[in-house]
């Protein structure tokens, strides 16, 4: 059994409040659409709702703010039906920026699945099919702490899927996040302790779920907690431009303009399988 703890960050911060503080004029850009298009099924449901959120970047360093797009859909070009409005997901707008709709499940799990985005004349598009994931096996609070000595440690435990590779996605409530790889515990059972700095009350309910992800937004999703310093969330403007798996294709997929290269989205597209589990701490 291993153990690990996410050390860096708290060493990271603690390192850099020494320093003098430097004044630095953040490059200035066009704001850029912002899509958070992670799709977290829970396969015990039937019917599963897809929400999707958009926004604006308003600075380099700056804040999103929520904005309307004319279109989102999501198609699955292998979903087996002679109908081929079964076939494509249009979703309608339920708040500002926020756009959902519901399909069966397995709409979602089986096969090639393409998202598409219009937006003042523009048109964005990524593809990416289902990733399944393990169950968290237990989830416990712990009794160590790293530096302050009010920090809340959380101890949970996955058992690895053998001969395959996995990458996991860990989502624990305010915008934390961790990625994981099977690298070192292929097939074995896996459990590491997670620290929340400023502590949690006794009392609160806490959530935290697990997601399958490929290795690309693996990757992605490790750039943007190690530049958010994990105060963020992976849908937020970070520190410096990190590109996901959305591209805009005005001009068509197979011909990228420089005017089409240099007005990228942010964001991610992802199907992944999720599952939670709750603790209350004492």
């Amino acid at each position: 059994m291993k153990k690990l703890t996410p050390l860096f960050l708290s060493i990271f911060w603690t390192f850099i409040s020494c320093q003098d503080v430097i004044t630095v004029d953040p490059p200035t850009e066009a704001p850029r659409l912002s899509i958070d298009a992670l799709i977290r099924i829970d396969e015990s449901l039937t019917v599963t709702t897809a929400v999707i959120n958009v926004s604006l970047s308003n600075s380099f360093f700056g804040q999103t703010e929520p904005t309307d797009v004319d279109l989102i859909s999501i198609r699955n070009i292998d979903y087996p039906s002679d109908d081929l409005n079964q076939n494509i997901l249009i979703l309608e707008k339920s708040n500002q920026g926020e756009y959902s709709g519901a399909k069966e499940t397995e709409f979602f799990t089986n096969g090639s699945l393409e998202l598409y985005i219009e937006h003042n004349n523009e048109r964005y598009y990524a593809q990416t099919i289902y990733v399944p994931t393990v169950p968290i096996e237990t989830l416990e609070e712990g009794n160590q702490t790293l530096f302050t000595g009010e920090e809340t440690e959380i101890v949970l435990s996955i058992t690895d899927t053998p001969n395959r590779t996995d990458f996991y996605l860990f989502d624990f409530s305010f915008n934390e996040y961790l990625v994981s790889e099977d690298t070192f515990y292929k097939g074995q059972n896996f459990e590491f302790s997670y620290f929340y700095e400023d502590g949690l009350r006794s009392g609160y309910s806490l959530e935290v779920s697990v997601m399958g992800v490929d290795e690309q937004f693996y990757n992605y999703m490790n750039q943007i907690i190690v530049q958010a310093g994990g105060d963020q969330g992976p849908f937020q403007t970070p520190a410096a431009t990190v590109r996901g798996n959305i591209i805009n294709i005005t001009n068509g997929l197979d011909t990228v303009s420089e005017d089409q290269e240099s007005n990228y989205p942010l964001g991610y597209f992802s199907v992944s399988q999720e599952f939670k589990k709750t603790i209350t701490l004492e």
